[in-house]
């Protein structure tokens, strides 16, 4: 018998000749990872870093200048002396040591106000969110109307409110309007909505955790982003309040530091009042310290909770 015929190698045609398949190369994908830049928003994104950094360049800058280095130097750049401890040093030291009065005032204000109202987010949120009564939807539209009113529209009722009470002029008046934080409370609500799953909930019940057991070790811990976000925000509305003390508080004792150095700015304009405006500026520079800390110590947990319910399981 024959073999059959051997089958010669088939040997793949040139790139000329006809018959040939050309390969197409189409454009290389993007991983998600590595998304397309953009230059329009990054110079918009560089525009706006310069508008949030020159104001606090300038200040940082200033507070190492005297009284007369503020009038004879060029704001964005450093004077021939380097005064920055000695104004610090004055700036806690003018008056009798009023300015260390004004911290202590505004962190009173910020500890019990802001805790307040961060506790008070904490537990209306949480029960808002996952137990049900009757006119829960009318508590919703409260709450978000309550969002969209100024508080500056509020203050001067509360001025005739707690003048009839007799509370103007104390600590009072500061306090029990800052523990009412309609943005913490609608926030809380919605991060307890997606952080706490029901089934988690219903298994420490069945375990026999009571309410208060649950919330303290179970609901607490998966709510602290959240928490530390809503923290920051009442944290930084208190310390940064300005016309709810200029409105409630006579007495230079219980001013908070916005009110104090506005104070001292403004002696200047008055007959025989000495201009002080490099402690305005290292009071200034001091009082906003406290807050970058707590921005940068806080960092992770803020930002998570900002994020929480973003993304849809």
């Amino acid at each position: 018998m024959s073999s059959p015929p051997a089958t010669a190698p088939s040997v793949p045609a040139p790139a000329g000749r006809a018959g040939a398949v050309p390969r197409l190369r189409g454009r290389p994908r993007r991983s998600p990872s590595r998304p397309r830049r953009s230059v329009p928003l990054t110079v918009l994104t560089g525009l706006v870093l310069l508008y949030s950094l020159v104001p606090l360049a300038w200040l940082v800058i200033s507070a190492t200048k005297t009284q007369r280095g503020l009038a004879d130097s060029f704001g964005l750049w450093f004077s021939g002396d380097f005064a920055l401890w000695d104004n610090i040093v004055e700036t806690f030291s003018y008056d009798d040591g009023v300015f260390t009065r004004w911290l202590l005032n505004t962190l009173l204000y910020v500890v019990v106000g802001a805790g307040g109202a961060t506790l008070l987010a904490v537990l209306g949120g949480y029960a808002l969110a996952k137990f049900s009564f009757p006119g829960k939807r009318a508590v919703f539209a409260v709450v978000i109307g309550a969002v969209a009113v100024p508080g500056t529209a509020l203050a001067v009722p509360t001025f005739l409110m707690f003048s009839r009470m007799g509370l103007t002029d104390t600590p009072w008046a500061v306090i029990i309007p800052s523990l009412i934080s309609p943005f913490g409370l609608y926030l809380m609500w919605v991060f307890a909505s997606q952080a706490v799953p029901a089934e988690l909930l219903e298994a420490a019940r069945i375990d026999g955790a009571g309410e208060t057991r649950t919330f303290f070790q179970v609901v607490l811990p998966l709510l602290a982003p959240g928490i530390v976000t809503v923290l920051l925000f009442t944290t930084v509305a208190t310390w940064n309040n300005y016309f709810l003390p200029l409105i409630m508080l006579k007495d230079p004792d219980w001013y908070p530091l916005t009110l104090g150095l506005n104070s001292w700015n403004a002696q200047a304009a008055t007959a025989g009042g000495e201009a002080v405006f490099h402690l305005v500026i290292t009071g200034s520079l001091v009082t906003i310290v406290p807050l970058i800390a707590a921005f940068l110590l806080l960092q992770k947990y803020w930002q998570s909770g900002l994020a929480a319910g973003s993304v849809k399981e």
